[in-house]
């Protein structure tokens, strides 16, 4: 099984690794394996959202190093995830990049290894018990579950390791060592392999906490996805398949740093593979997922109308513990008051709030959006916009505040922020302190399946698969076909590939998926040129003009007018919801999803005079006459800076956004390997990164 170049690896963690664990750590019995199962659980939770989906590289690189998302503070105030996050300054600083300036030793690497290390030992006490083969040749069956959940645990793991780090250590036994870095190709390979097997065996989602059969489906299309795109692989590792034989690619761009970036020659293979496992997740698996086209809540009385299919899936997941949303495949849990929950602090719509006893408490604002694309690009019919980004936060007494585009974080500035976590819309916010949210992490739902398998079908010819698909996701984002406007939108991105690719930006804008996607696609490039000739026409523009008009009719301007406003006895509210169409004119109700919870009096917030919790916007989209302004400031409205500070802070909306990436060189978007584990691991850095 050679398919590295560096010696083996040993004790490469310094915890329990697979290389040392015995074989009596987990025992046949099948209480001892729903035992142990539960708490690899546990420890998939603490690492999903501290490392890979919460916080950790995650909050690194995934969620602002894209064409549509960014970071809130001065590049030079967090270097250790800026510079990983413009993909290392076309790689010329890859050299330069200090190996512990963000990671940390014993950290995600390791705590992804120590998931593997415990799926392995639970996956051998399976294969030990004597009814294995029955089991594995049978139908459904609780131990078939128990099996292929820690089964579908190591192939997460190393999907995680993989997008990552790229090539890296392989063991699914335990006693074995694993031998030095293995091409991710092999990896992938395997897991595909081992997944396939389990699959038949496991049930359809029920218990949305679990891995599933119908997550197995997912994770079989998503990793199938991944190993027929694109990826920036070392030009020192020897390349085989399962089977043993030379991989041959196709390459995109120019060798950086001795690094190619290219795709599998044999990608249709599994492209085939997504396509077939992602239809049977929801034609045949669908357990208790559901997808819902309209939105099943019901106007209010007070006049608050919802009519937002999209928006109701967030809000399923704020509802309360113990809830998961309808359309999830699989969310690891997070409990309110107990358990750190990385997400929505660092990646929830911002608040001032203190550390405790606010309204909401701090939530930091690490991910924002870039202000060309929600101008430009985002449809301003389409119902995820606001949902996805808000132009306000909260200032923790229970008011709404405009959020600045100086550079800082919460909603002292860095702009147009992430919307689809706000602890003003949970049922019962922890306001006793920070981070205690108790909102879910959302790891897979149906959506991705249907573009995933909408992608895989245009890739392969099969475009009115694809098409049926694409229009599932786009007609339910805009409400209707006649809106959505799929003939001209598959147009101006110049094939049904593309739009299904770009589509799913919208879907998934603000959760960290768009940068991987791109990645994986090989659109990168095209798509990191088109965001900044987009900024660089928008600063341009508010330079000599004071406002710039984007094609879609949205214009920004530098400066927007602003009013506090009583929003419950103005409007029976505070909490406004989807914008009713036709009063997209109303500076309270447009743009939507924002405001303040309806009644933070009864957690404890103290009003002080008239209760001005909500801001009216003037001139956040359409440029404002003198006579205009006259009459706002009239009636109280005060001037705020906009596009101004955007021109202000040129360097950081423009010049750092993929600083000197050329569109051509392969792109340098993983991360280094630690000293530790290069010292006990016997292998080196690759990508241009320093080795000590």
């Amino acid at each position: 099984m050679f398919v590295g170049i560096f010696p083996a690896c040993h004790d490469f963690l310094e915890t329990r690794s697979a290389s040392t664990m015995d074989g009596d750590f987990v025992t046949s019995s099948e209480a001892n394996i729903r035992m142990a199962m539960s708490g690899l659980y546990e420890t998939w939770r603490d690492c999903a959202q501290n490392k890979v989906f919460g916080d950790g590289l995650w909050y690194g690189a995934d969620v602002p190093g894209s064409d549509i998302t960014r970071h809130p503070e001065a590049f030079t105030n967090q270097p250790g995830r800026h510079w990983p996050e413009c993909l290392y300054q076309n790689g010329n600083y890859a050299s330069q990049y200090g190996l512990l300036s963000y990671l940390k030793e014993d950290d995600i690497f390791a705590s992804l290894y120590k998931i593997i290390a415990v799926s392995n030992a639970i996956t051998e006490a399976v294969e030990a018990r004597d009814d294995y083969e029955s089991m594995i040749n049978g139908k459904p069956s609780e131990m078939g579950q128990l099996y292929g959940e820690a089964v579908a645990m190591r192939a997460t793991a190393y999907r995680e390791l993989i997008k990552n780090f790229g090539d890296v250590p392989y063991n699914n036994r335990i006693g074995e060592v694993a031998q030095g870095l293995v091409g991710r190709d092999w990896i992938y390979e395997k897991c595909l392999e081992e997944l396939q097997k389990v699959e038949p065996v496991m049930s359809p989602v029920n218990i949305k906490s679990r891995f599933s059969q119908t997550y197995v489906d997912g994770l079989i299309g998503r990793m199938a996805l991944e190993a027929g795109g694109y990826q920036t692989r070392r030009n020192d590792i020897v390349r085989k398949d399962l089977k043993g034989n030379t991989i041959a690619y196709e390459q995109l761009g120019t060798t950086n740093n001795d690094a190619t970036y290219a795709r599998r020659a044999d990608w249709q293979r599994f492209y085939s593979l997504a396509k077939t496992y992602f239809h049977k997740a929801f034609s045949e698996h669908l357990g208790t997922a559901v997808f819902h086209e309209t939105d099943p809540r019901a106007d209010e009385a007070n006049g608050r109308i919802y009519n937002n299919p999209y928006q109701y899936f967030f809000q399923q997941m704020m509802d309360g513990d113990g809830m998961y949303a309808d359309e999830s495949i699989y969310e690891y849990p997070m409990q309110q008051g107990i358990v750190n929950d990385a997400r929505p602090y660092s990646f929830g719509r911002p608040s001032n709030g203190g550390s405790k006893n606010a309204y909401p408490c701090k939530a930091y604002g690490q991910g924002r959006v870039n202000p060309a694309f929600y101008y430009g690009v985002f449809d301003p019919q389409d119902k995820r916009r606001d949902v996805a980004v808000t132009v306000t936060g909260s200032d923790g007494a229970g008011n709404e505040k405009l959020i600045p585009f100086v550079p800082n974080s919460k909603a002292n500035g860095g702009g147009l922020s992430f919307n689809k976590w706000d602890e003003n819309r949970q049922a019962h916010p922890w306001v006793k302190a920070q981070r205690m949210s108790g909102i879910n992490g959302p790891y897979m739902r149906l959506s991705e399946m249907y573009l995933g398998y909408a992608e895989a079908c245009a890739a392969l010819g099969d475009n009115g698969e694809a098409r049926t698909y694409l229009d599932l996701i786009r007609n339910r984002a805009f409400g209707d076909a006649a809106k959505a406007k799929t003939d001209a939108f598959i147009a101006q991105e110049g094939s049904l590939l593309n739009a299904i690719i770009q589509e799913r930006g919208f879907e998934f804008a603000a959760e960290g998926d768009r940068r991987f996607t791109l990645i994986r696609t090989g659109l990168l490039p095209v798509k990191i040129k088109y965001i900044k000739d987009l900024t660089r026409a928008m600063i341009d523009g508010l330079k000599a003009n004071g406002y710039y008009t984007f094609e879609n009719g949205n214009t920004i301007s530098n400066t927007v007018y602003t009013k506090m406003v009583n929003a419950k006895k103005e409007k029976g509210y505070r909490l406004t919801a989807q914008c009713p169409e036709g009063q997209e004119d109303d500076p309270l109700l447009y743009p939507g999803w924002r405001g303040q919870k309806d009644n933070w009096e009864e957690l404890g917030c103290v009003y002080k005079g008239d209760t001005l919790t909500n801001l009216a916007i003037k001139g956040l989209f359409k440029p404002l006459s003198s006579s205009e302004i006259s009459a706002l400031e009239a009636e109280g409205y005060t001037p705020q800076d906009w596009g101004t500070d955007i021109v202000k802070y040129e360097d950081e909306y423009y010049t750092y956004l993929f600083y000197d990436y050329d569109y051509t060189h392969a792109p340098i978007y993983l991360w280094p390997f630690t000293p530790q584990i290069l010292s006990t691991g016997g292998f080196q850095n690759g990508y241009g990164f320093k080795n000590e």
